[in-house]
């Protein structure tokens, strides 16, 4: 039967090659495999007719009997449309083509009874319907017909070359004849009683065909299930092997480093949610496998001393580590960071950056390779292949989905034994896009702030108001604090952006004038001198408002800063206003952010502004986000093909997401190998998926 399945779709009866060849460009339906697999994505009740004297409601979707009497071509402004007249025995309409008349003219048929189906619309108290689906009355009686009418996904191109709805559902009933629907069933038999689930070929039949809404949803729930379920499978799996099979270096002592470090130079007590993840990294580089661990925590959370706890473990069990950062901005954050945390320490950590002069990487490249430098921090330089290490131990990665998988891998070939990896996200992932896209890490979340720290204040205000928060602005530079004013940069139109910026900056000089005020300027168009000598006169104090772009998102740190206004928020994604957020609160004054918007606002917008008001918590924020844009924008361009599931959705199926992961776990704990008679069938499957990388091809 497997065999079958693979059979290419120009051999399905009723295909062809030019079909076929139209089905693997518009819908990668190579096989009928795919064919099978490609399902509808709504339903619709076809068990009413309608007659065209009771059409009141334009726009809804009817099916009506009735026959052909008359056909035109009509010339309009930009080519023509071919124009049918079609009756019933209590009225007229029209039904209108715009494209594909040579095919469509040839295939309709005067005077014979017909049903038609699609969207209606009235002009002149006439109604008419665009490119309808038809079918020969006698033809519609004899085919399999189900209350639920399903509705396939669909192009332009395949609605102009008459590849319609109906013909997509007659190639799956030929393809369940050919078959005669004989699929195997791919679960354990305890697990298909245990959650009662549907067989898989009744599933496969009821999703194309249902009997019934009760017998859809059945079949929803065991295909969505058993997606996801191998997903997990593989997820899981891939953590156990790599456990199994990567040895990593085991840091077996906590040695003088670390305990000097936890004992004398804490510059706060740890919070618990701090020492909880640092236990949970203390046993990943004490066991015999490479770590592999996801560290999330919000803005200002404390990753950067988790991270330095870590590197102190490499370094009393006598490796190097290192830190990756994004940008240069970032990565000299971390360095300045590190190096205040370790002064008193005898440690030596050096920066690696695009800016490093050559005399410094000569410097820095030597001390590498004898040992004599403990930790390097740096952006992508630190990929390049002049940087050797003695014996890399821990490699920490900062925002890791800016990092593509083939640099991640330069790293791990910086020794023979690849190092320890500790990814680090202050982008909270929700829960059930974590346990989707990073399965195979090991997931630790710091979820608590540090003592001490005020919640930010969020408001909402219109343009209209920006006087009233100009004078709060002034009230709050009068008591010695700095402002940040952010305007939206979006690719596409940086010349509109870039004067967006500067009109901005030149109304702030304006009403904000010298000497009593001193404004800075921050962009991507300025060379990185420029930006690093703007940011130390506004981290010095020497200005007192920072008007920047986007750029100031990630790891910029002024304690002093006490308000982000943020310009246009509605331009804004919800993880962006958050981390923008973030730039302020990190001193012990009370922070505010302040969303600037004009009146007009989509449903989407008012949404995202509310949340922001409502919330300071980053996860709560991501499964708003999560919600309003879905998973392949929340991750960003890089890896927007990222969850190509074909019939779950990891929002809205986030329980039987939950669902599949405890039993994947379940299963894998009692039989990782799945070896036991019971899982006979699961090993098949899970052999064939696996070896078909285009299904696993989404996995970090």
């Amino acid at each position: 039967m497997a065999d079958l399945l693979q059979t290419p779709i120009e051999y399905l009866k009723g295909v062809g090659p030019a079909r076929g060849e139209l089905l693997r460009k518009e819908l990668g339906i190579h096989k009928y495999q795919d064919l099978l697999n490609f399902y509808p994505n709504r339903y619709i009740d076809r068990t009413r007719y309608y007659k065209i004297g009771e059409l009141r409601n334009a726009g809804s979707e009817v099916q009506i009997v009735g026959k052909i009497t008359n056909i035109k071509t009509v010339e309009q402004k930009r080519g023509k449309r071919l124009v049918a007249t079609f009756i019933d025995d209590t009225g007229m309409m029209e039904l209108v083509w715009f494209q594909g008349h040579k095919w469509i003219r040839e295939s309709l048929k005067l005077n014979v009874p017909m049903v038609i189906f699609g969207k209606c619309t009235a002009f002149n108290n006439l109604y008419n319907m665009a490119h309808p689906e038809m079918e020969l009355l006698s033809e519609h009686q004899a085919t399999l017909r189900t209350a639920m009418q399903p509705v396939y996904p669909s192009t332009e191109t395949l609605t102009n070359r008459g590849v319609s709805n109906r013909v997509v559902n007659k190639m799956l009933q030929q393809l369940f004849v050919e078959t005669g629907a004989n699929f195997g069933e791919t679960l354990p038999e305890y697990l298909m009683s245990e959650l009662k689930l549907m067989s898989k070929k009744d599933a496969l039949f009821n999703i194309h065909f249902p009997k019934s809404s009760d017998a859809l949803a059945k079949a929803q729930f065991r295909l969505k299930f058993e997606e996801l379920f191998f997903i997990q499978l593989q997820l899981i799996t891939k953590n156990l092997i790599r456990k199994h099979k990567i040895k990593g270096h085991p840091f077996g002592n906590v040695g003088t480093l670390f305990n000097e470090f936890y004992k004398e130079h804490l510059p706060f007590e740890l919070t618990n949610a701090q020492k909880r993840v640092i236990k949970e990294i203390r046993n990943d580089l004490g066991s015999q496998a490479q770590m592999n661990r996801l560290l999330q925590g919000d803005v200002g959370s404390g990753k950067t001393i988790v991270a330095l706890m870590s590197m102190l473990l490499a370094l009393d069990n006598g490796f190097q580590a290192c830190l990756m950062a994004p940008t240069e901005i970032l990565a000299n954050q971390h360095f300045k960071g590190l190096t205040d945390l370790a002064k008193e320490m005898d440690i030596k950590i050096k920066l690696l950056t695009g800016s490093t002069k050559t005399a410094e990487r000569n410097i820095i490249h030597e001390s590498l390779e004898n040992g004599s430098l403990h930790i390097l921090i740096g952006t992508h330089a630190l990929l390049e292949d002049k940087v050797r290490f003695k014996n890399l131990g821990l490699a920490v990665i900062d925002e890791q989905h800016r990092f593509g998988v083939e640099q991640r891998a330069k790293l791990w070939k910086k020794n023979s034994i690849p190092p320890h990896v500790l990814v680090m996200t202050a982008t909270p992932i929700p829960r059930t896009l974590a346990m989707s896209l990073y399965g195979d890490l090991d997931i630790s979340v710091i979820d608590e702030l540090p003592p001490g720290r005020k919640p930010i204040q969020t408001v909402h205000r219109f343009d209209a108001n920006r006087l009233k928060v100009w004078k709060f602005l002034r009230d709050e530079i009068a008591k010695g604090r700095q402002v940040y004013i952010v305007y939206p940069l979006i690719q596409e139109s940086e010349k509109m952006d870039y004067k967006d910026l500067m009109d901005g900056y030149e109304s702030i000089a304006r009403d904000f004038p010298l000497p009593q005020y001193s404004v800075s300027i921050l962009h991507g168009k300025m060379k990185p001198s420029d930006k690093d000598s703007e940011m130390q006169r506004f981290a010095t104090a020497k200005t007192n408002i920072m008007v920047a772009t986007t750029v100031i998102e990630v790891g910029v740190n002024v304690p002093n800063a006490s308000v982000m206004v943020i310009e246009s928020a509605e331009r804004f994604g919800l993880s962006q206003l958050h981390q923008l957020r973030g730039r302020v609160g990190r001193g012990a004054d009370q922070s505010y952010c302040i969303l600037m918007t004009s009146h007009k606002l989509s449903a989407d917008s008012k949404t995202r502004m509310e949340t922001m008001v409502s919330t300071n918590d980053g996860f709560e924020i991501a499964e708003v986000d999560l919600k309003l844009r879905g998973p392949g924008d929340l991750m960003g361009t890089q890896q927007s093909g990222i969850l190509n599931l074909q019939i779950a959705d990891i929002v809205r199926d986030r329980d039987i997401l939950m669902l599949a992961r405890q039993h994947a776990v379940a299963l894998l704990k009692d039989d990782a190998a799945m070896m036991q008679p019971r899982h006979a069938v699961l090993r098949k499957v899970f052999i064939e998926l696996t070896q078909k990388k285009n299904m696993w091809n989404y996995i970090s």
